[in-house]
């Protein structure tokens, strides 16, 4: 059985990564699986070890991190850790399953040199960093002050842009999917 490949997409937040995804997965044109990310975090309520998230105690996670177990891993909040453990890419790609990546860029990048030529990078990128300041501030859901924090953070994360293998403007949401589609199945060979 052929192994799978790894894909990684990144983009500042707003510019409809999770979306794109999404819109790929039920499509079902390139077979793709997530990967289970590991967390130091109490399970919630209904959510399983293995499934939802690889729960582990806050020293195992530290033990894993000086064990160079992780792809990318990000201290999110002061003590709360969730990343992506090899052994989890591994085990998708050796099923013989492509596994999607939704990180951010500086992990993307990370990744990218980590599995080389196994890997393709694809980075989503607002139409313009004022079209993206319009969408944020369009879905009503945060302070003035949090959207200029945002569009600040996207300006950097753009930066980022020419070390991803392929770059897709999201104007057009259907446009960029099958932008992102068609580079997904030249990569995969499907």
């Amino acid at each position: 059985m052929a192994k799978g490949k790894v894909i990684i997409i990144s983009a500042p937040s707003g510019c409809g990564k999770s979306t794109i995804i999404n819109a790929l997965l039920n499509r079902g044109e390139v077979d793709m699986r997530f990967s289970v990310s590991a967390t130091n975090r109490q399970p919630r309520e209904g959510e399983k070890h293995g499934v939802n998230y690889y729960f582990l105690t806050d020293e195992e996670f530290r033990k894993a991190i000086s064990a160079d177990e992780f792809v990318e891993y990000e201290e999110v909040y002061p003590g709360r850790y969730y990343g992506t453990l090899k052994s989890e890419i591994a085990r998708i790609v050796d099923e013989g399953h492509n596994v999607v990546l939704d990180i951010d860029v500086k992990g993307g990048v990370n990744v990218k040199r980590m599995y080389g030529h196994e890997a393709v990078s694809i980075f989503i990128k607002p139409p313009s960093v004022e079209a993206l300041r319009l969408r944020l501030e369009g879905r009503g859901t945060e302070t003035a002050e949090a959207i200029d924090q945002r569009v600040a953070r996207a300006e950097f994360e753009i930066s980022y842009a020419p070390q991803f293998d392929h770059t897709v403007v999201n104007d057009d949401l259907m446009e960029a999917i099958d932008n992102v589609s068609r580079i997904l199945k030249e990569f995969t060979g499907r």
